[in-house]
């Protein structure tokens, strides 16, 4: 199977460096879009979600500056790593481009295989980043599949997952800020419940969005799991606004938490996705 392209959005007014820019990269390997106005390039970040953008600052209808403050407020393209493109030199010019949350920013004329080698730091950075969770700073994905692929050898572990319930119905009413919110106050309590009753290997990370995995010293298991157990339960209603509460109560979609914990020594499991498996199958 083919190894997917990197995709860049550049948007710059000069067709001339835009063509340029446009051919250099795609002999580079990357798949490449081009834009010569600032609507049109909110617009395409929306919908193309690259994975980059080289955005020009003086653009014909809205200046990049605009661009970067629309594409930050964003929750789709608020992640995306911009490279400010411009003849500006001034160092107000560069500051306010950093404010905006611009993540390089290179002068014209410039010299293309400098920007080359910004382009690829930036995806290299944002490559890494994917290794954690965006709203809690957790380990997920590969990260995650190492650490229980370390449990199927080591075997001498407790394993527990939490699992949080109807969130996406929690942030279709309340929006994306107060679900956030949600994840992050139960990952830190998490945290706080390890830090207090845990030992110093401990593990947590994301096996989903909102499904959590902890990996523990078995003679603290248990007692994690009581202290969990109990403080997301008696926390989850406080998530919601106060005149919302009474309603909330007594809805069968509102957040709920599931936890499954099990010892891994006498578990024949050979696989992490076999493993996967068993740690969802002991929510309850």
């Amino acid at each position: 199977m083919a190894e997917e392209k990197s995709k860049i959005l550049i948007v710059e007014d000069d067709l001339d460096v835009a063509d340029m820019l446009n051919a250099y990269f795609r002999v580079q390997g990357y798949e490449v879009f081009t834009v010569n106005w600032g609507e049109d390039g909110v617009r395409a970040a929306l919908t193309a979600r690259p994975d980059l953008i080289i955005l020009d600052i003086r653009l014909p209808d809205i200046d990049g500056y605009e661009v970067a403050r629309r594409l930050r407020s964003d929750r789709k393209t608020n992640a995306i790593p911009i490279i400010f493109l411009t003849e500006k030199r001034d160092r107000s010019d560069r500051l306010h481009g950093l404010e905006l949350g611009a993540d390089d920013y290179i002068t014209k004329p410039f010299d293309v295989q400098e920007l080359r080698l910004r382009v690829r730091n930036s995806l290299r950075r944002t490559q890494q980043d994917t290794l954690t969770n965006p709203v809690t700073s957790l380990p997920e994905g590969e990260l995650v599949d190492e650490k229980l692929s370390q449990c199927l050898a080591g075997r001498k572990v407790g394993l527990m997952v939490v699992s949080l319930d109807n969130l996406d119905i929690f942030r279709d009413h309340y929006g994306f800020v107060a679900s956030d919110d949600v994840m992050r106050a139960v990952s830190l309590m998490l945290q706080n419940a390890m830090r207090e009753a845990g030992g110093t290997d401990d593990f947590l990370g994301h096996l989903s969005a909102t499904e959590f995995v902890l990996v523990l010293d078995t003679a603290s298991l248990s007692a994690i799991e009581e202290r969990v157990r109990t403080r997301l339960e008696q926390s989850l209603d406080y998530f919601y606004p106060i005149k919302d509460r009474d309603q909330v109560m007594s809805r069968k979609n509102r957040l709920a938490v599931r936890i499954g914990s099990f010892e891994l020594a006498g578990k024949k499991l050979e696989t992490v996705e076999n493993l996967k498996k068993a740690l969802l199958a002991a929510c309850k």
